[in-house]
């Protein structure tokens, strides 16, 4: 029987429930005794001169070891993204000028960490402020700019050719809306962290929490102008990540640094006012949607401009818009489609991936607009939507974006998530609500939804290897925090081997043990690292029954692999794998390369309960499918799928990053920036569908980020439905209580 597509406890969890995990600030690894405690001296305001640096008393604090400030930095500054600007890259501390509120300004080492902060404070820097910019649009005019030698505040720009002024001449009905998809943090309960040794040998052991180690160490290598091979780089558990620890941040650099110019070990990890103001955030666009179309419901061209904040440092999030262009149709065959995308650097913490990573953008544009054309021509947003995707005969599909969808039954996708949600009863008792006129209000939001998974990481590395004991250890190049590699590797690894998974052992994020890798991210793992470790696996039962064969005297066709043993077929003669590897190594090395992204897709149905004399918001039940073909485990499957619809929720209803016009942060804190605990969140209904990819041999496609792209749309637009017939025509994300209560009276003239 095979263990693919069974509900599987994951192996991870009894160590994580009994001893804990071991975080890089658990760290006790002999090779950092008698670590230096770095502290960061951050600035206090968002953009200003640095006109004096007075240390003199810091480094009078006792335990303070060394105050370090950019002038005792032989490193030039990083440019944190290979398509960002050379003239605006990050110094590592702060040298004539400060952009963002916590930008590092000084490093302050102490021999115990305690210390740290009582010494930084001691650090006198003085400020000649300039104006903020935190306004993407402002930020575009270029009135201040951040980069005097840059001259604008343009970081990047992505558009094929100008806008056709006669996209739309041939619609009956034309809607523009311009929305926000607010800025989010990613808020993993670990914040960043990293510790640094260097050796005799002349090669530094970094520690740091990290989604991709092989990509990380490269980066600080860059950064340090030094060798890769000089950096063994361990992840160690990883307390979450959602994308914000994709790859390395300067800090871990100057950790790195910092140890081999005092030669002793340093370590660093940040407080959670830190990293709500220096860990790189998303979203964080503003899009000027225009849907054209006919009054039958045929949408027939779409536009979508947008300019993305990137932040006072352009890193990832400067290239996430290439994504949003990319799948600006979403799953709808529009015959005509345009986009631009403009990336601006304001004085703000820079941004980057957050789970959907530029898809997320796309789809809710799209779906806003899908709603917003439908409430034109009065038709159910549902019947529009089934009405403009794309019919399942038109795979491998290139949408308007250019990029090939591999399979796809949208329209199946849209009948079964109604079916299951009842829209029908639904919308019946809607209308009796609004006949009744009932302070609470019944909406009902639909979104559907295709997103890229694996874009730009097709291939990956794995290692696997049974030993003389029979057990099995697992390299992968993937790299885990939280999604069940261990688990899910090993019953791949099983189901060729037939090796009991608790006799195998899957090792990740060390760059000694396993050179090359492209980590986790962009729901890429079980489609490329899970089929490098299935593949693996089948060879080596290969490889086994090839040697087997002459132990055993036996035709290699007629010996079968099972139990963890080669038998010969209808006998109990055979050899287990433990006594080949005894004899002689049993490893196979391989990489597999898919060639290009999978395209996962659904459907989800919001109901919320929406109390109009408050204009509160509750999401009372949420229906979604969430196609990505075969799944390997149902448990870990719907371990994704309710995180992501969670973080979906979130977005729609409560999650933003807020700051003033001085570019102060207004949700440093947990205490100020509001995200739901399980206790707010409703039961899910997750419904199966499952659509093959043919570009690997399980079928498997991405999972991880479906529930943020699918969620976000259909709880906005469930809100909004609650109150549009007052007259509410749109609200940005946030729905907060006041928002929604500003919509209504603005709607109503405060009749409502």
């Amino acid at each position: 029987m095979s263990i693919m597509g069974t509900r599987v406890v994951r192996i991870e969890d009894p160590v994580f429930l009994s001893r804990g995990a071991t975080y890089t600030d658990d760290l006790t690894d002999e090779r950092l005794t008698g670590a230096l405690h770095l502290t960061l001296v951050r600035s206090p305001i968002a953009h200003a001169r640095i006109t004096n640096i007075d240390t003199s008393a810091a480094s009078e604090s006792p335990g303070v070891v060394a105050v370090i400030t950019n002038a005792d930095l032989d490193i030039t500054p990083a440019v944190l993204f290979a398509m960002a600007p050379k003239t605006m890259a990050r110094p590592f501390l702060a040298a004539d000028k400060v952009r963002f509120v916590g930008e590092p300004v000084a490093a302050v080492l102490t021999e115990e960490a305690y210390q740290g902060q009582d010494a930084a404070d001691l650090v006198e820097v003085d400020y000649d402020p300039l104006p903020a910019v935190v306004d993407m649009n402002t930020a575009l005019d270029g009135d201040v700019l951040l980069f005097e030698e840059a001259g604008s505040n343009l970081a990047g720009a992505l558009q094929d050719a100008e806008f056709d002024e006669h996209l739309f001449d041939d619609c009956e009905v034309v809607v523009t809306q311009e929305m926000v998809n607010q800025r989010l943090a990613a808020a993993p309960l670990e914040g960043r962290a990293a510790a640094a040794a260097w050796g005799d040998d002349g090669r530094v052991t970094l520690w740091c929490s990290t989604q991709n180690a092989q990509a990380a160490r490269d980066e600080i290598a860059g950064w340090l102008g030094i060798d890769p091979a000089q950096i063994h780089l361990i992840a160690p558990d990883v307390g979450g990540g959602f994308g914000a620890k994709i790859g390395a941040d300067p800090e871990f650099a100057l950790v790195t640094w910092l140890a081999k110019r005092l030669d002793r070990p340093v370590k660093w990890t940040e407080t959670r006012s830190e990293n709500m103001t220096g860990m790189v955030q998303g979203r964080g666009q503003l899009q000027t949607v225009t849907i054209g179309g006919n009054r039958d419901g045929d949408v027939l061209a779409y536009r979508i401009d947008v300019i993305a904040d990137a932040g006072a440092y352009p890193r990832l999030g400067m290239f996430l818009p290439f994504f949003t262009r990319q799948m600006a149709p979403g799953v709808y065959d529009i015959p005509k489609v345009e986009s631009r995308a403009r990336m601006v650097v304001t004085t703000t913490t820079s941004t980057g991936a957050y789970r959907g990573a530029g898809r997320p953008e796309a789809t809710a544009a799209v779906e806003r607009a899908m709603d917003l054309f439908a409430a034109e021509i009065g038709m159910d947003p549902a019947e529009v939507r089934k009405r403009n995707v794309v019919a399942p005969d038109k795979f491998p599909f290139t949408n308007k974006g250019g990029v090939v969808y591999d399979s796809g039954e949208y329209a199946k996708a849209i009948d079964t998530v109604l079916e299951a949600s009842g829209y029908a009863g639904l919308r019946a008792e809607q209308a009796a609500r609004r006949e009744r006129g009932d302070v609470v209000q019944l909406g009902i939001g639909v979104s559907a939804y295709v997103e890229i998974t694996g874009g730009g990481a097709f291939s990956e590395d794995a290692s696997v290897e049974v030993h003389g004991d029979g057990s099995v250890t697992v390299l992968t190049g993937t790299s885990p925090h939280g999604q069940g590699h261990a688990t899910a590797w090993a019953m791949l690894a099983s189901e060729h081997l037939g090796v009991p998974i608790e006799k195998i052992t899957v090792k990740h994020g060390d760059t000694d043990l396993i050179p090359r890798g492209a980590g986790t991210m962009g729901s890429r793992s079980l489609q490329t690292g899970g089929v490098a470790v299935y593949n693996a696996s089948s060879e080596l039962a290969e490889l086994a029954r090839t040697r087997a064969a002459d132990l055993l005297e036996a035709s290699v066709d007629d010996l079968v692999v099972a139990d963890g043993a080669v038998t010969v077929k209808g006998t109990d003669k055979g050899v287990t794998l433990g006594e080949l590897a005894q004899r002689e190594q049993l490893r196979v090395d391989t990489v597999f390369d898919s060639g290009a992204a999978s395209f996962p897709f659904g459907a989800h149905v919001a109901v919320v309960e929406l109390d109009v004399e408050s204009g509160k918001a509750v999401v009372d039940r949420i229906f979604t499918v969430d196609d990505a073909g075969p799944v390997l485990n149902p448990l870990l499957a719907e371990g994704q799928r309710h995180g992501g619809i969670a973080q979906g929720i979130a977005q729609a209803l409560l999650e933003e990053v807020v700051w003033d016009a001085d570019g102060n942060p207004l949700t440093a804190t947990f205490a100020d920036y509001a995200f739901p605990s399980a206790a707010e969140m409703p039961s899910f209904s997750l419904i199966e569908m499952e659509t093959p990819t043919p570009l690997n041999p399980i079928g498997a496609k991405g999972i991880g980020e479906a529930g943020t792209i699918g969620a976000t749309p259909a709880v906005q637009s469930a809100v909004i439905d609650a109150v549009a017939h007052l007259g509410v025509r749109h609200i940005d994300m946030p729905t907060s209580p006041l928002r929604v209560w500003e919509a209504i009276n603005t709607a109503t003239g405060g009749q409502s």
